[in-house]
Order: structure tokens, then C-alpha cells, then sequence
């Protein structure tokens, strides 16, 4: 197979702070007044902040100026940053921390290709930061999943070509994402993307590398 690399998107996949992100956007939401459940939140999970936000003022079916705007991506993210204060190693989600170590002792290169423009600091609060040859987040791409902007980024940086690359995600964007750049696309923890994904794990204690290298 010749795979030399792995990229890992990073909410539901390395750590699950999507209740944190869906409790934030629905506090920015009701300050609209507009109604936000956890199954609006489903099409949110892998958009960008801005994408974001816009798809909740098209569900109340509102325009505001551009400074309120920028205001309410604020807002959202200082509630957000509020909530994952006490993030810490204990957080990462199973089989993660024993991947990461097997990996790089293989002489695998390690990438995270993320929407979240906070994906640095979060590595840093997880205690992993050190195993990422390469972080491409929000701050580093112009075209939001489902492009492949953020993995195509993430294969150049380290050198490789998207055949040399697994994708791991849990969302159907990031899955998107990585067979439209030309990668081989692995589903974790959300079932909705058996059949989707070119191969599906319930979570990474499953996964086994040796049956990738």
C-alpha cells in the first residue's frame, strides 16, 4: 500500500469537544433568538466558524451588518475557549494516544488537517503537539471542507502525494474532503459514514496500522 503518513482531523476523531462547540453555538443562537437543537448542529460538524454562523442566521432567516457579525464569531469562540479550559490528556478519545506513539515509532509522518483556528492550543492542552510533523488549521486555508484544501495543504507540507496518505474523520465533509483530493478516507465513531468512507472504525482502539504500512 506504501502509506508514509497519517492527517487526522481533530474534533471527534483526536479529542470530542462537539458539545462544547454546540452548547457555544446555541448561546450565540438564542442571543438571536433563534432556535439551534443538536440535530441543526449536525450539519456544522467539519464547517469553519464563519460557514458556521452563516448557517444558523439562514435558519432564522437573518442578516445582520458586518460588524455584528464579527462580534457573534467572537462571542461563540470566547464561549467555546471558556468551556475547554480543563481540557488536558485525560480527553483524548480511545486508541489515540497509542496510535500516535506507534506511528511515529514506525517513521510515519503524523499531519492534523482542521477547520478549528484554536486546533494549535488544543494539541498543546491534549499534550500532543510534539507527534505533528505539520498543523493545517482555519488560519491556514481559504476553502472549508468539503474542498480538500486542508489535506491537499497538509501532503505538500510533508512532502507526499494524497496516495501516500490515510484521513481520518468523523464527519461526512472531512470524508468529502478527502476522496475528492485523492486520499484514502477512514470514518471513525460515526456510523453514518459506513459506506461512505473507504474504511469505517468505531474508534481507534480498532484500527490497526499494520494492515495500512
Amino acid at each position: 500500500m506504501g502509506y508514509r503518513a497519517l492527517l487526522f482531523d481533530l474534533d471527534g476523531v483526536i479529542v470530542s469537544t462537539e458539545k462544547n462547540h454546540f452548547h457555544a453555538w446555541k448561546k450565540t443562537a438564542n442571543h438571536l433568538g433563534i432556535s439551534f437543537s443538536e440535530k441543526d448542529n449536525e450539519a456544522l460538524k467539519g464547517v469553519n466558524r464563519v460557514d458556521s454562523l452563516k448557517h444558523i442566521l439562514a435558519l432564522g432567516k437573518r442578516i445582520v451588518p458586518d460588524e455584528e457579525f464579527e462580534a457573534l464569531l467572537h462571542f461563540k469562540n470566547e464561549e467555546y475557549l471558556s468551556s475547554i479550559e480543563d481540557l488536558c490528556i485525560k480527553d483524548l478519545l480511545p486508541g489515540v494516544f497509542d496510535l500516535l506513539n506507534l506511528a511515529k515509532n514506525k517513521g510515519f509522518n503524523i499531519g492534523l488537517g482542521s477547520s478549528s483556528k484554536n486546533a494549535p492550543m488544543i494539541l498543546e492542552r491534549l499534550e500532543i503537539a510534539a507527534y505533528f510533523d505539520v498543523v493545517i488549521d482555519g488560519n491556514g486555508v481559504t476553502r472549508p471542507k468539503p474542498d480538500p484544501e486542508v489535506f491537499l495543504n497538509g501532503a505538500k507540507r510533508l512532502g507526499l502525494s494524497p496516495s501516500e496518505c490515510l484521513v481520518f474523520e468523523d464527519a461526512q465533509s472531512g470524508i468529502q474532503a478527502a476522496k475528492a483530493g485523492g486520499f484514502f478516507a477512514i470514518g471513525v465513531g460515526n456510523p453514518w459514514l459506513l459506506g461512505l468512507a473507504d474504511d469505517y472504525y468505531n474508534s481507534l482502539t480498532e484500527f490497526s496500522l499494520e494492515r495500512y504500512a
